[in-house]
């Protein structure tokens, strides 16, 4: 039960420092990444899809549970 509280402590600290750079980046003036589509169908509808913020969190958790689980 200790691994588990310390695994979730790590991740919350993970996602608050995520949390804190989106703000930063968005008080910068970065609405979006590279890489990310935007349409806009109708006048009340809008997609957006960051493919390539998909792809680098993608590889970043693969490379992150490989080293935590990796025996």
């Amino acid at each position: 039960m200790e691994t588990a509280g310390k695994v979730l402590l790590a991740a919350a600290l993970v996602l608050a420092a995520l949390g804190i750079g989106a703000l930063v980046l968005a008080r910068l003036g970065v609405d979006r990444l590279p890489g990310t589509i935007h349409w806009k169908p109708s006048e009340n509808v809008s997609v957006t899809v960051p493919i390539l913020l998909m792809v680098i969190l993608s590889i970043v958790g693969t490379i992150v549970l490989n080293l935590f689980f990796r025996r």
